[in-house]
């Protein structure tokens, strides 16, 4: 894995002059480069060159094409590197072995320690400002993989129904959204803002599952009870003479 702050400390990446100097292999100066493209896209965000972008990863421009044919292709895999998953998330949301408050604190906990890293916030940031379209399939993951089942799983623990139409599950998702954001927001402030921010992450998750937890069903009780009241009411068939 990628170390988590600032450029790693390697021999140069360029191919070597000198007669008797160590030719890396190439799996290691492919890792090497990707590594420098995280700290370097994390820094700079994604404009410049691919000139520039070898310059800055100290490579030659044809040795950063050898192993990435273009600069998307070197996003791509810094994506890969950086965004990775763990499907054992999602089978801890949907684990009712345990009770559901403990499997969000537990999950919410592992998934900040995921997130809250100073290249996770800053490519996400910059993507999002300026690569249409590159967040979204991450995105629609956790909306699938999370918020969804998250969601669910707090339904079926209060009794409630499924959502009767769009107008529901929307509030549903802003609901979830809200939690999410909480946590989310914690590395923006760190590694955006450069702001001060709480260094017991686990303690924060508690409190913020334990306040949505506490909100959540009360919130999607009035919003069924509104949805009810506006639906139209089964009437019996007039008879006809």
């Amino acid at each position: 894995m990628p170390k988590k702050n600032g450029p790693i400390d390697a021999p140069a990446l360029s191919e070597p002059h000198e007669p008797g100097t160590r030719r890396l292999a190439p799996e290691v100066r492919e890792r090497m480069i990707v590594e420098k493209a995280i700290d370097h896209f994390a820094t700079h965000g994604f404009s410049g060159s691919t000139r520039e972008l070898a310059r800055q990863l100290g490579v030659t421009q044809p040795l950063l094409y050898r192993y990435f044919p273009s600069k998307e292709a070197l996003i791509d895999r810094v994506y890969e590197e950086v965004y990775s998953w763990d499907s054992d998330w999602e089978k801890l949301i949907r684990d009712r072995s345990m009770p559901l408050q403990e499997r969000m604190v537990r999950f919410y906990q592992a998934y900040a320690h995921t997130i809250l890293r100073r290249e996770w916030i800053r490519i996400f940031i910059f993507a999002g400002l300026t690569r249409e379209g590159i967040n979204s399939k991450y995105l629609a993951r956790l909306r699938e993989r999370v918020f969804n089942p998250v969601m669910d799983e707090i339904r079926q623990a209060h009794g409630l129904p499924a959502p009767a139409g769009p107008t529901e599950r929307a509030v549903e998702l802003e609901l979830i959204w809200s939690l999410h954001a909480s946590i989310f927001y914690v590395g923006v402030r760190k590694w955006i803002y450069g702001l001060p921010v709480t260094e017991d992450i686990d303690s924060h998750i508690e409190h913020q599952i334990d306040a949505f937890l506490n909100g959540t069903p009360s919130a999607l009780k009035k919003v069924l009870e509104a949805g009810s009241t506006k639906r139209p009411k089964a009437t019996k068939a007039r008879a006809t003479t």
